[in-house]
């Protein structure tokens, strides 16, 4: 699977958390990486780059990565864009609303290498 061509959008407020996501996804081979720090910056580079991937943090500042989640799913240009959440809270049933809000996965914090790049494989099987 080559990642070198997937556009990824990393939102995430932290930014120590921020720059090893971001230096885990380089490791694995992803060359183009878009970040936000909230929600709205989140909504408004999604719809105006259209990323293959979004890497949603749950807890923002502005809105939850749920309700943003939400918000990019009722959106015809972005509803298509898979969301991969990353939340602190793993328990099944934070699982199961990260699912519900329209997130194909999601990951715990701290996040893992080897669990970022099965999620990532999820989402562009080879």
């Amino acid at each position: 699977m080559s990642l070198t061509t997937k556009k990824i959008l990393l939102v995430e407020d932290h930014a120590v958390t921020m720059q090893i996501v971001q230096y885990q996804l380089d490791f694995i081979g992803v060359r183009n990486v878009l970040t936000a720090s909230s929600a709205q910056e989140a909504l408004q580079i999604a719809d105006a780059e259209s990323p293959d991937l979004i890497l949603m943090d749950i807890v923002l500042p502005d809105m939850s990565g749920l309700e943003a989640t939400r918000k990019l799913k009722a959106n015809p240009r972005t509803r298509m864009i898979p969301v991969v959440a990353i939340t602190g809270r793993a328990t099944r049933e934070d699982g199961e609303l990260c699912l519900e809000s329209g997130c194909t996965g999601y990951l715990p914090k701290p996040v893992s290498i080897q669990h970022l790049k099965k999620a990532i494989e999820d989402v562009f099987p080879t």
